[in-house]
């Protein structure tokens, strides 16, 4: 007897200003799903937040063709756990099975795929899923309530202030002067819910703090303005697991730019990674276990990239942000991470998808209706 393929559906585009980063990653875990131990369905998410469908989705996704695609809806009911093709006629819409699915595989970044939004579809679903669940996903991704969970633990990261647009918009000077007393500069200024560094300029002056801030609301209505690390090196270390998360070895990131851009990490092609990266033992360590509790400590599963900065000169180390749908590029620091770890790139697919089924069985023994003894 063969054994049953696994039925997945890789779903990527999305709704945000990390929609290509996301196709590039598709491409890639695609590529290693082998077609002997899974079938796998294709969906493609537009910028208006159409789910679209077809035998290369993928394909029509990198051409902008979408002609040849139909809609494609996951019911919210948990009888359905199945993909279904959304058709107009003209007695009204019906809904035509595409595929069961037994693990949907979320290649999605920022907003509306990694902030515990399509999370919460999946939960209402009834269906397993590859990756943290709704507030792993939420905390993670919002990087002021990120650093607020982790100060309120011990774990170190720069300051920084939360503003509002509406704050910029009626009075940018004021929010500047606040910035101010952080330190001084440089300063970063970030949307808070966004990343692939999207939005996020180095401030080295007051005016480049102005355009900063012009910049980063265009993509959140919240910003943070964080203290930028003095003479830092930039480490990161993947986490995967469950209940019991693992940490790969330490990496370093050398940006071919003045930081690690969107550009640097996907356009120029250019940034060197140094894997492992060349520090003491007790530095790599503390960074390795920062990351685990860290992820730990949002409820994050599945898998994460913890992003650090450590001063050259005292080793101090300081938390940036845990990205729990990290990139999957063939340039993606997670994977090679993984790999220089002893865990290959396909292998590495597998177990996400093993750890989804295993998330998924921990999640249905839970009742969710209650009887009285009486």
């Amino acid at each position: 007897m063969t054994e049953k393929k696994l039925r997945i559906a890789v779903i990527f585009g999305g709704r945000s200003g990390e929609h290509e980063v996301s196709l590039m990653s598709a491409r890639s875990v695609l590529k290693v799903l082998e077609p002997a131990k899974y079938q796998v369905t294709q969906v493609g998410i537009t910028l208006d937040g159409e789910w679209l469908h077809c035998g290369d989705t993928i394909g029509a996704f990198e051409r902008g063709d979408y002609s040849q695609l139909e809609r494609v809806v996951l019911p919210s009911e948990p009888s359905y756990s199945a993909l279904y093709v959304l058709r107009d006629r003209r007695d009204g819409a019906t809904l035509e099975k595409l595929a069961d699915i037994d693990v949907f595989f979320p290649v999605l970044h920022g907003p509306f795929g990694e902030d515990g939004t399509i999370q919460g579809l999946f939960e209402m679903a009834g269906v397993a899923y590859v990756g943290a669940g709704v507030v792993g996903s939420a905390v993670g991704m919002d990087k002021a309530i990120f650093k607020d969970v982790m100060r309120a633990n011990h774990i170190p990261v720069l300051d920084s202030l939360l503003v509002l647009r509406s704050d910029i918009e009626k009075d940018v000077g004021s929010v500047i002067a606040r910035a101010e007393k952080l330190g001084a500069y440089p300063f970063f200024t970030k949307p808070v819910n966004l990343g692939s560094s999207v939005g996020i300029t180095k401030c080295n002056t007051r005016s480049d703090l102005g355009e900063g801030l012009m910049e980063a609301m265009r993509y959140d209505r919240r910003v943070l303005i964080e203290r930028g690390a003095v003479n830092a090196r930039e480490i990161e270390v993947s986490v995967l697991g469950n209940e019991h998360p693992v940490a790969s070895v330490c990496g370093e990131v050398l940006p071919s730019r003045e930081f690690y851009s969107y550009e640097s990490k996907y356009i120029d092609g250019t940034s060197g990674l140094i894997i492992p990266a060349q520090l003491p033992v007790e530095v790599s360590e503390k960074i390795r276990e920062y990351a685990v509790r860290a992820y730990e400590l949002i409820d994050s599963a599945g898998m994460a990239r913890a992003d650090f900065f450590v001063e050259k000169d005292t080793h101090r180390i300081f938390l940036n942000e845990l990205n729990t749908l990290p990139g999957f590029t063939s340039i993606s620091m997670y994977p090679k991470l993984w790999e220089a770890s002893g865990l290959p790139y396909a292998r590495l697919v597998d177990r996400l998808i093993e750890l989804a089924l295993e998330r998924k069985a921990e999640r249905d023994r839970t009742r969710h209706e209650y009887r009285s003894e009486a």
